[in-house]
């Protein structure tokens, strides 16, 4: 494609998994909007049905997908009268299902647009059968490139389908430049809040993070976690809080519209995940000049360092107790600030968005 079509006018299709509040789906529509603001042409469509609102103004497609269900014929057809009527220049797989549903329709029918995957994980996670390998190779043999959130997760993939080890690149997930934080006000009754931000499913690892934050509250007993999202699990993680007999300092607050209001009124933020990509959430809190400590998987240690915030072995729940005591005991103010500094010149989506840009030039051009 001519230099000068891709500078004036792309025509991106992002697929979605679904409107969720989830990181996936949010940094989508967040890049879809700083992409239409350049003046290119956007379109999103979800594959499944959702309730929540996302960061988009416009409307959104549907393919009115059927979860759990491996053949969806209809949905590939509306896939393919999308791809047929918008006619776009990329299509933009954004995580979850929206590969299969991409290469499927494709393949059966006919449609020629390259379709680029955002890998935000690590998939080799995921492949514990052979049929999932074998599935899995045939979906990247489809694809014409892929835009991994870290290079923790390109080298996973890679180690797992070596044919992309020249399709690959590393785009992060980023934050908006200008935040509307109000931080809210938490009760006087705690000297210490700390807040976990995310889903209640198994890679969060809640039961975990109760765990060591029982043994934080055998230290420090004026001191309050603050639960934000929802999910799956969190039922058997209430439960689990009224187990240990910690349900006084521990609040659930659902989903909530600003994250970053509960992240910046805290003194800490903790992400003792099982699996990662690259999560936002901790760049919000760097954001927010909020401390981190967080497990050492996935890109985790491509932001966390010794300069920008505590990360600790996957798993050494003691090491995560004491580095939450020592962080709430002492504030290191340059270690702050130098994580604050990282995000604004690094992780800001409209610069990402030029980035995407020239990704997609890369590969229309082949």
């Amino acid at each position: 494609m001519p230099r000068e079509k891709l500078r004036n006018n792309v025509k991106i299709l992002h697929l979605i998994h679904k409107p969720q509040n989830r990181g996936a789906e949010t940094f989508a529509c967040q890049l879809a909007s700083h992409q239409k603001r350049l003046k290119h042409d956007i379109k999103i469509v979800t594959v499944y049905n959702g309730k929540s609102k996302l960061p988009w103004i416009g409307p959104i497609g549907n393919l009115n997908g059927q979860e759990d269900q491996f053949f969806d014929w209809k949905a590939w057809k509306r896939l393919a009268k999308e791809i047929k009527d918008f006619q776009p220049d990329i299509v933009q797989a954004n995580s979850g299902d929206t590969l299969k549903y991409s290469v499927i329709s494709k393949r059966i029918f006919g449609w020629k647009t390259p379709i680029i995957f955002r890998n935000a994980s690590e998939v080799g996670q995921y492949l514990n059968q052979y049929f999932q390998k074998k599935f899995n190779t045939f979906l990247y043999r489809n694809i014409a490139a892929v835009a991994s959130v870290s290079e923790k997760s390109r080298k996973d993939l890679i180690e797992h389908f070596p044919f992309l080890k020249l399709k690959t690149k590393v785009i992060p997930i980023g934050l908006e430049g200008e935040l509307n934080i109000k931080p809210v006000e938490f009760s006087d009754e705690a000297d210490y809040n700390i807040v976990h931000v995310g889903g209640f499913t198994f890679e969060k690892n809640h039961e975990g993070l109760l765990r060591i934050f029982k043994k934080v509250v055998e230290k420090e007993s004026r001191t309050q976690l603050h639960l934000i999202g929802d999910g799956p699990l969190r039922i058997e993680t209430e439960g689990l809080v009224r187990e240990f007999g910690i349900e006084e300092y521990v609040t659930f607050y659902g989903f909530v519209n600003n994250p970053l209001d509960y992240i910046k009124a805290s003194q800490l933020l903790i992400l003792p995940s099982n699996i990662e990509g690259l999560p936002g959430v901790l760049l919000e809190a760097m954001y927010c000049k909020t401390p981190v400590v967080a497990y050492d998987v996935g890109g985790i240690n491509e932001i966390i360092n010794i300069e920008t915030g505590t990360l600790v072995e996957k798993g050494n729940e003691k090491e995560f107790t004491n580095a939450i005591l020592d962080n709430l005991k002492k504030i290191n103010s340059s270690q702050i600030e130098k994580a604050y500094e990282m995000v604004t010149e690094k992780f800001i989506n409209s610069k990402l968005a030029v980035e995407f840009l020239v990704f997609y030039k890369r590969v229309i051009g082949k």
